[in-house]
């Protein structure tokens, strides 16, 4: 089993779904991959009835995300009952977060990770918990390799808009190979956007209107990296959006999605 560098395998692996209207949004493809990643670090299958629980965990909620975590055996050696763990938590988020406007447009700020992440979703968040630790509210990391190449947020796969093309780092071991990122470049070459997978920079980023991709908020505008104001949210990123909500949303999750953004539209100012 590799061991990474910034996480203990020990505490497993895990995936953060959507749940909207009772629904796992892209279900199957999130079982696959931590399926995938079972595999691949611990030799191990993933118990049979991981999509039963986490669907029927989602049974009540109507907007809210499910998170679904396989802890290997080997834990057992710290306390924990022999055999592997699946764990299935889940709780309600606020609609208006899920594919939000440009008023919840979040800020970046940078921090090196050599090597990043990896491709695998570790349930160990120690290194991330403690960047964010610092950050004041509306921000989150932004992680970038040693040689200062952009990789990912914390939380979400990162993208830019330059000359009416869209751009994004490459899967290349360093970073998540997300679903959200995999589908919002689906959605973009769908809707006649030219996407290139390629290396990007903070100065690249600084001269771009730049969007987060995730499995929980869809597409969320970014403002400003490093206290850097960015361009707002264009044309471009409206259409991915578009794109990406109507594989995501059915009639009854997009109304509770829109009624979401209307109320936070209706607030009273400072609320």
């Amino acid at each position: 089993m590799p061991a990474p560098p910034h996480a203990d395998p020990g505490w497993g692996v895990f995936e953060t779904m959507l749940v909207v209207a009772g629904r796992v949004v892209e279900l199957d493809a999130h079982i696959a991959r931590l399926s995938a990643s079972v595999a691949t670090l611990y030799g191990s299958a993933l118990p049979r009835e991981a999509r039963t629980r986490a669907a029927e965990r989602a049974e009540s909620i109507e907007c809210g995300k499910v998170r679904l975590t396989f802890v290997p055996s080997d834990s057992a050696a710290s306390g924990a009952p022999p055999g592997p763990d699946l764990r299935v938590d889940a709780e309600e988020v606020e609609p208006a977060t899920v594919f939000p406007g440009s008023e919840r447009s979040i800020g970046l700020r940078s921090t090196t990770v050599t090597g990043g992440l990896g491709e695998h979703k570790w349930a160990d968040r120690r290194l991330l918990e403690r960047s964010a630790a610092s950050l004041p509210p509306g921000e989150l990391p932004l992680l970038l390799d040693a040689g200062g190449s952009v990789l990912e947020a914390s939380r979400a796969s990162v993208f830019a808009i330059a000359g009416g093309r869209v751009l994004t780092p490459p899967t290349d071991g360093r970073i998540l190979p997300s679903i959200a990122r995999a589908q919002a470049i689906e959605a973009a070459i769908a809707a006649g956007i030219e996407v290139h997978e390629e290396p990007l920079t903070l100065a690249g980023l600084g001269a771009a209107e730049v969007f987060l991709t995730g499995s929980v908020r869809g597409l969320e505008p970014v403002k400003a990296i490093d206290g850097r104001a960015l361009a707002p949210p264009g044309e471009v990123s409206a259409r991915i959006a578009a794109g990406l909500r109507s594989r995501w949303l059915p009639e009854r999750a997009a109304e509770l999605v829109a009624a979401g953004a209307a109320g936070r539209r209706d607030d009273p100012p400072g609320r």
